[in-house]
């Protein structure tokens, strides 16, 4: 309080305020297992409305109950992402039921990993579908609704290797350097109707999904030789990026991608 009185203000600032998301309505893509899941457990305990959408519906159904026994609001879609037209539907869906869409969470992806020479057609199009063909057109859908609100907030998942370059992942880092470059075009054109667009840029997360390809130690040696703070990350090295991004506390923020990569992308 006395150091808001030296800065001429008259009430403190209520931190709790700025990073609240209590009764908002955030929709999380990929959200059955890994990453997703656990992005979507956080922001269900902190008071979010959280829409899970993935594909399997089984595995869907399951990460549900799990936070819904933590006490979590959760309403699970499933949905094949790479059906695009269906996305209106979802959209309009969605809010019927929480009433509004606050924040898009575009976190659904996937790598085929394979050297440049040997990438098929049909690998190209599976990456490019799901990693950025479907992340444009459900923002759209998204957007529209955001639109009419004249508020909200999209979050995508781009990846450290928009910014470099690595073995095995042309297909990969084309989309999401196509990723990175989307949102700052959709941050201009959404501006005017107080929409932020933003990314966050992880670099190789640890979980129960990636362990096995980290058991070859020459691969995990080599990756750890590029991340200055000399550890992978774990999905909760991400909790902080995706809070600021959903909560007002990033209002004057857009266009913006946030390298979460221990540094790799600093050398």
């Amino acid at each position: 309080l006395e150091l808001s009185k030296r800065r001429g203000r008259d009430e403190s600032v209520d931190v709790n305020r700025i990073f609240d998301l209590k009764g908002r309505t955030v929709i999380i893509t990929g959200a059955s297992k890994g990453i997703g899941k656990d992005i979507a457990t956080f922001l269900a305990e902190a008071g979010a409305n959280v829409v899970m959408i993935a594909r399997s519906k089984e595995k869907l159904e399951q990460a549900a109950e799990d936070i819904r026994s933590c006490g979590g609001n959760v309403l699970p879609v499933s949905a094949d992402l790479t059906d695009v037209d269906q996305f209106p539907k979802l959209v309009r869906r969605i809010r019927d039921h929480f009433g509004t869409i606050d924040v898009l969470i575009n976190n659904a992806g996937l790598n085929i990993p394979k050297k440049a020479e040997d990438v098929t057609t049909e690998d190209w199009d599976k990456v490019l579908d799901i990693n950025l063909r479907s992340v444009f057109f459900f923002s759209q859908a998204a957007g529209k609704a955001m639109i009419e609100q004249q508020r909200g907030k999209i979050i995508n998942m781009s990846s450290q290797m928009a910014f470099v370059g690595y073995y095995k992942r042309a297909a990969y880092s084309s989309s999401k350097g196509g990723i990175t470059q989307l949102t700052k075009a959709l941050a201009i054109e959404w501006a005017p109707h107080d929409i932020q667009v933003n990314a966050i840029a992880p670099t190789f997360i640890e979980t129960a999904l990636t362990k096995p390809m980290f058991a070859d130690k020459t691969f995990r040696d080599e990756v750890l030789s590029r991340i200055p703070l000399g550890r992978l990350a774990k999905t909760e090295d991400l909790f902080g990026a995706v809070l600021y991004l959903a909560t007002n506390a990033s209002n004057m923020v857009t266009g913006q991608t946030i390298c979460v990569d221990g540094g790799w992308t600093v050398w």
